[in-house]
């Protein structure tokens, strides 16, 4: 299965305007940021790359294992984050230490959508902030330049 990066983005920005919430992965109805990828996933390949344990808001500190980046090594490409394209999924570590725990998906050069408590998914600027903070990039597998 190929398809092309405009079908990522525009998949990921109908997600745009779903409510958090923790664990859910429903477009329009509820996301955490692992949900965001786990639905735009779907959408493209039609299940689940795999289901996900349940897991609690510190899952990470707690565990101390780099959980969500060994997951997306398991199902995505990595990339070289020098050369991230709209389309590529961007795994974030909060700070410095710590496993990471936070994904969104840029859609542009300059911006990435993403669900965050508080918010409902939305699209940001990748900010000089954010870009200290990608542990990793990755693009869904099949994709067509």
């Amino acid at each position: 299965m190929s398809y092309p990066r405009a079908e990522i983005i525009a998949e990921t920005r109908a997600w745009i305007g779903t409510p958090y919430h923790h664990q859910a992965s429903l477009v329009g109805v509820g996301a955490d940021c692992l949900g965001l990828v786990r639905g735009v996933w779907r959408r493209l390949h039609g299940s689940e790359a795999e289901t996900p344990p349940a897991y609690s808001r510190d899952w990470a500190e707690a565990a101390g294992m780099e959980t969500l980046l060994g997951a997306a090594g398991r199902h995505l490409v990595a990339t070289d984050i020098a050369r991230m394209l709209p389309g590529d999924v961007l795994v974030f570590r909060f700070r410095g230490g710590v496993p990471a725990k936070h994904a969104g998906i840029l859609v542009t050069p300059a911006t990435f959508v993403h669900a965050i408590e508080g918010s409902a998914a939305c699209e940001v600027p990748l900010a000089a902030w954010w870009r200290r903070r990608i542990a990793g990039a990755f693009a869904f597998p099949g994709i067509r330049d």
